[in-house]
């Protein structure tokens, strides 16, 4: 795919094959966006698993201390007094079989969809619409569940998912290239140190395989594993 200038004139400013600190990698990635909005900064993880077995499937939620920056739009599947608690903790979108009716028409203006036990049997009927799209509710996400005020809280606050490919990849947002590298680099530990969390009892070999970070319309940054701070990633 071609790129454009502004990608191709910050690819030149940067050895693309040196491995960086977490800090030089969020330096890096903030003075070569260069685009006219708040570019998004993205981590991009290769993990040594395979995500065909179930038992390597890496997946789950982190709670981001500098937020994400952007507004998230929660849709929660739930009635009475759960519903009644979701809208007042803030969900954008409530309902129970209206609310279903609604995304079987092609209402999918939300980026994280929260459901009450209760109400999953009707929700799973949207399997074809949201999972394909990462929006399924899930207990292991915290997206199946009784607290849906907690939940939206949390989502809203800077709580995001994540989930390997099928190739093996994670890939989170860490915030907007107008944070302060302290605030980006305190989005990379947490990521950092939760995937740790879950690796896999039955991954073998190394975990680790690749770490980069980049902006909405930047290059990647590579980032070198070992380099990162005891403290920054458990061992």
């Amino acid at each position: 795919m071609a790129k454009g200038k502004r990608y191709s004139d910050a690819a030149k400013r940067f050895d693309p094959d040196h491995l960086h600190s977490g800090p030089e990698a969020v330096d890096l990635v903030k003075s070569l966006a260069t685009a006219k909005f708040d570019e998004t900064v993205e981590l991009a993880v290769r993990l040594g698993v395979d995500p065909r077995k179930a038992d390597q499937m890496v997946r789950g939620t982190v709670a981001l201390p500098s937020g994400t920056g952007r507004d998230v739009r929660v849709a929660v599947f739930a009635a009475g007094e759960a519903a009644t608690a979701a809208r007042e903790a803030g969900a954008d979108h409530v309902g129970a079989d209206d609310l279903v009716t609604q995304v079987e028409g092609g209402m999918l203006d939300f980026d994280v969809a929260i459901a009450t036990p209760d109400l999953m049997p009707q929700v799973g009927k949207l399997g074809r619409v949201l999972g394909p799209r990462g929006l399924m509710p899930n207990p292991k996400t915290g997206t199946v569940t009784t607290d849906v005020a907690k939940a939206v809280e949390e989502f809203k606050g800077g709580k995001v998912e994540y989930r390997t490919d099928r190739y093996g990849n994670v890939h989170v947002p860490l915030g907007k290239v107008s944070f302060t590298p302290d605030a980006l680099q305190a989005n990379l530990q947490a990521v950092m140190e939760e995937l740790y969390r879950a690796k896999p009892a039955s991954a073998k070999g190394r975990y680790l395989r690749r770490i980069g970070v980049s902006s909405t319309m930047g290059p990647g940054i590579k980032i070198d594993p070992a380099r990162l701070k005891p403290d920054e990633v458990p061992a």
